[in-house]
């Protein structure tokens, strides 16, 4: 197990100016002719008027992004964006809740595809989700609910299409510091690293003091990283970052962390995605 820590200094890597004034939590992949950027975006910061994703590009992590189109403009609440490829194919799932799902072979124009969820409890998958391929298995972590409490679950699928619950992933326990109503787990992002994973999760009632809380937990096991109880028994997380929404880009033998969010709070760079490099 190693400990992730912020190593430089943030820097602007993508500002909306067409689209929108913000961007909160967003996806960040490689692709051909080097990245796109797709996140949460709006003028006035309400999150009931983000209906649409702001699509930004850029051939390196060294250079700000150029924005570039919407995606995803149909009219209904566009959250939490993650994209991954297979076969030449981008599927991008997003929340609130229900789970949608669109695809892609350009990163820029979208198609509504069909996605069956099995077996998982109602508040269980709300939204953030994210989605890693360990072994022959996808792993989907959904921030949601749990006895009231905020939860990640965590669902697994073989094609990207049909997925089956398998558990929670990381509960918060009746010792956890912070209850509001959505839950305060946030954003969740797994690197497999070693013979590990590393679970970062922003951790926030959205008030300034918690807004760029990011914890790391660990575990030998993707689908399992305990129970959360602030430090009274249970699952501890390894560190503590400072960042909102946080993207965790590998490059050229080094790792990136990204942070963001609403221009009321005090995060780096409003209005912009920011990222600095991360070193475990």
């Amino acid at each position: 197990m190693h400990i992730p820590r912020i190593v430089s200094d943030w820097k602007i890597l993508f500002r909306p100016e067409k689209f929108g004034k913000y961007v909160n939590d967003h996806t960040v992949i490689r692709c051909k002719d080097g990245y796109r950027l797709i996140g949460i975006t709006g003028f006035d910061g309400k999150p009931s008027n983000e209906r649409y994703f702001v699509n930004a590009y850029g051939a390196s992590l060294n250079e700000p992004f150029v924005e570039d189109c919407k995606s995803v403009d149909t009219g209904v609440l566009a959250w939490a964006p993650c994209v991954i490829e297979k076969d030449n194919v981008y599927y991008m799932f997003y929340g609130p809740s229900p789970t949608k799902l669109a695809v892609s072979v350009d990163l820029k124009e979208w198609m509504g595809y069909e996605i069956r969820l099995n077996g998982n409890p109602i508040f269980a998958v709300h939204r953030d989700h994210f989605v890693i391929k360990v072994g022959d298995e996808y792993l989907m972590y959904a921030a949601g609910l749990y006895n009231g409490r905020g939860c990640i679950s965590v669902m697994t699928s073989e094609n990207l299409t049909d997925w089956n619950f398998c558990g929670y992933a990381l509960t918060s326990g009746k010792d956890a510091p912070l209850t509001p109503a959505w839950g305060a787990f946030e954003s969740p992002f797994v690197v497999k690293r070693d013979d590990g994973y590393y679970l970062f999760v922003t951790y926030t009632d959205s008030g300034q003091k918690t807004y760029n809380d990011t914890m790391v937990f660990y575990s030998a096991d993707a689908k399992n990283f305990g129970e959360y109880n602030g430090g009274n028994g249970g699952a501890e997380p390894i560190t503590m970052l400072k960042s909102h929404a946080g993207e965790i880009i590998p490059s050229d033998g080094k790792y990136y962390i990204t942070t963001c969010g609403w221009v009321t709070r005090e995060i780096p760079n409003k209005g912009c995605v920011s990222i600095a490099e991360l070193d475990f």
